[in-house]
């Protein structure tokens, strides 16, 4: 049975929500074939003027992909792990959410999502953008982000290097929240105050993250202690937040839905909230 809660080996930081306003402008880009992802990622949010982005990308052939799956705990003080990598060739991309930052001064990005193989079956996990090749030039939408980026940093709860956000020199900007949530928080529930104390009466929520097992609305749930999550569609308005999600477990089974109650974040959850 999934627990409740997940035990890290660092001690629990004290800020459980990192959050920092920013402005997020809408914009339609292409990603070039012929190039691993991160590099067409790179490329074409190249002249921007973009601290950081966050992509969504639908429809995409692949000439291959590579992705992992959440895995149970390696015995090496991390509270999970990552499977084996899976290379899918050819493939496409059904639909995938790509948190565009840096790390240790160079871009970095971090996707969840679905594909398809060549025989059809619809797959989740993590990609490997490095090693990710598309096979046509694919059309995206974009969020450019000004005023905050999300960066890499060691982080001593969990052990594991992950996104937070910092601030640019492009100064605060307003109408959008670029967000981290820590790990046993409550994922509802942490949007809500975040989307309060941003002044954001309402917000559309774009993000990736990982959560302990994913309980649905509908009663369906993953019963992995660590499962990988595509926040589809969202919406929070005052204390009322409503998650369209696909979320995949250990053993590779993914399931698509309403976010349920009570869900917890497992090692972290990459968020950005877009102001109406």
């Amino acid at each position: 049975m999934t627990p409740e809660r997940i035990v890290h080996p660092g001690p629990p930081a004290a800020e459980r929500i990192n959050a920092l306003p920013c402005t997020a402008e809408r914009r339609e880009l292409v990603l070039a074939a012929g190039r691993p992802l991160d590099a067409a990622v790179t490329e074409a949010l190249a002249g921007t003027g973009a601290d950081g982005a966050y992509l969504r990308i639908a429809d995409a052939a692949a000439d291959s992909l590579d992705f992992v799956r959440p895995a149970p705990a390696p015995g090496d003080g991390h509270a999970a792990w990552y499977s084996d990598t899976t290379r899918l060739a050819p493939a496409t991309i059904t639909e995938a959410g790509i948190h565009a930052g840096r790390r240790d001064g160079a871009p970095f990005l971090h996707v969840h999502g679905l594909w398809q193989g060549a025989d059809g079956e619809t797959r989740m996990g993590h990609v490997l953008p490095h090693a990710t090749w598309l096979s046509h030039d694919a059309t995206v939408t974009a969020w450019l982000i000004r005023g905050a980026r999300l960066e890499v940093a060691a982080d001593a709860e969990t052990q594991f290097p992950l996104f937070r956000p910092v601030p640019t020199d492009a100064g605060p900007g307003r109408g959008a929240v670029l967000a981290t949530i820590r790990p046993n928080e409550d994922i509802r529930d942490a949007i809500a105050t975040m989307a309060a104390e941003a002044g954001l009466a309402t917000a559309e929520i774009q993000g990736i993250g990982s959560a302990v097992g994913t309980r649905f609305a509908d009663g369906a749930a993953l019963d992995s202690y660590a499962t990988e999550v595509l926040v589809r569609a969202g919406h929070v308005s005052g204390p009322e937040v409503t998650l369209d999600v696909a979320s995949v477990g250990f053993d590779g089974g993914h399931l698509t839905g309403a976010l349920g109650a009570g869900n917890r974040v497992c090692v972290t959850f990459e968020l950005l909230l877009l102001g109406a």
